[in-house]
C-alpha cells in the first residue's frame, strides 16, 4: 500500500474537507496548519546528516507546506523522540538549525520523549492575514504554470549520500547536490508574491514528492491538463552529466520547490499552461509525453518503499 492510499482512506473515513492540500485551511481562525514527521532510517541517517542539518530540514519541510498554501509562517512546535544516549550537544545544534530554517516563525513549544531511534515531528501554523490562500482544485484553463526552485538536485544528492558514484561530477558539484538534499531552500518569496498580488483564485503546491507528482496533484484536483515545456524547468546545469537526468528532475523528491497556476504570471518563471483534459503533458525537444495517474504512481517518490 502506498502513501496516497493511506491519505485517501483517512480522508474518506473522517469525511474531511480539510485533508488533501499541503495545509489545512482553518478559515474561521485565519490560519493554516501542517505537520510533518522525519523518522531515522526512513527519511534520514545520522551517518549523512549532522544535528544542525536535521533541525534545519525538519523545520524547512514544514515551512515549505505553509508557503505552498500562500500563508505567512508564524509558529512552530517540535516533538522529539530520542535514544537515551543522545547528548546535550545534539539538542543545542538541532535547535540552532531549526531556528535558522524558521524564516522568522517562532518555535513556541513541543515535546521530548525517549525512543529506540530518532523521531522528529513538527507542527507549523501560518497566518492568512492579507493573503489569498491556494487550493489544488483552483487551476483553470488558460492559467500559466509558474515555478520556483531547482529540481532534481536533492534526488541526486541523496544518491551521492547513499554511495552512488558519478565520475563526471566535481567535488564542488557533489557538495552542492548533497547540500541541496540536506538543507533545502524554501521558496518563501515566491509564495508571498503570489499570495499578495494574485486577484483571482490560484492553485499552488510544493514539490516534496517530485515535480511530476505535484503537477498531477493539481491536474487531478482541478480536472484539467497541465501542459509543460521540459526545457523551461529550472535545474542545475551539471545534472546533464547524469544519465537519465530527466527522471531526477521530474520524479526526484525533496526539492521543496513550488509550482502554481496563475492568471497573472508577472516576472515569475513560466513553464507551461493549464489546458482542457486531464493529466500531465511534458514537451521535450522534438516529442511530447503524456502522464496519467498510473504513470505518476509508478515513479512516485515513496517513503514506504523498502
Amino acid at each position: 500500500m502506498k502513501e496516497k492510499e493511506f491519505i485517501k482512506i483517512i480522508k474518506t473515513t473522517l469525511k474531511s474537507d480539510y485533508i488533501g492540500d499541503d495545509c489545512a485551511y482553518l478559515k474561521d481562525l485565519g490560519i493554516v496548519m501542517t505537520q510533518d514527521s522525519l523518522v531515522e532510517g526512513v527519511h534520514f541517517s545520522r551517518h549523512f546528516a549532522t544535528p544542525y542539518q536535521l533541525g534545519f530540514k525538519s523545520v524547512a519541510v514544514n515551512i515549505s507546506d505553509i508557503c505552498a498554501s500562500g500563508a505567512e509562517p508564524k509558529y512552530l512546535t517540535i516533538a522529539l523522540s530520542l535514544p537515551h544516549i543522545t547528548d546535550t550537544d545534539f539538542i543545542k545544534e538541532f535547535y540552532i538549525g531549526a531556528k535558522k530554517a524558521s524564516n522568522g516563525a517562532k518555535i513556541v513549544g513541543g515535546d521530548i520523549t525517549g525512543a529506540d531511534k530518532i523521531f522528529i515531528s513538527v507542527t507549523a501554523i501560518g497566518s492568512t492575514k492579507n493573503r489569498k490562500i491556494s487550493a489544488r482544485s483552483h487551476a483553470r484553463v488558460g492559467q500559466k504554470i509558474v515555478i520556483a526552485g531547482e529540481h532534481g538536485s536533492s534526488a541526486l544528492g541523496l544518491n551521492l549520500l547513499k554511495g552512488m558514484y558519478y565520475p563526471r561530477l566535481s567535488e564542488d558539484e557533489r557538495f552542492y547536490f548533497t547540500n541541496s538534499h540536506l538543507m533545502p531552500k524554501v521558496q518563501i518569496g515566491f509564495s508571498e508574491q503570489i499570495a499578495k498580488t494574485q486577484k483571482t483564485d490560484y492553485a499552488m503546491t510544493d514539490t516534496s514528492d517530485g515535480l511530476a507528482d505535484a503537477l498531477f496533484n493539481i491536474a487531478e484536483a482541478s480536472k484539467v491538463m497541465l501542459d509543460v515545456d521540459f526545457d523551461k524547468i529550472p535545474y542545475a546545469e551539471s545534472l546533464k552529466k547524469i544519465t537519465d537526468y530527466e527522471d531526477l528532475i521530474l520524479f526526484g523528491g525533496e526539492d521543496y520547490g513550488l509550482i502554481a497556476t496563475v492568471d497573472d504570471p508577472q516576472d515569475l518563471t513560466v513553464i507551461g499552461e493549464v489546458k482542457e483534459g486531464n493529466g500531465v503533458k511534458i514537451n521535450y525537444p522534438g516529442f511530447s509525453q503524456f502522464f496519467e495517474k498510473n504513470d505518476i504512481e509508478r515513479n512516485l517518490y515513496n517513503h514506504f518503499k523498502e
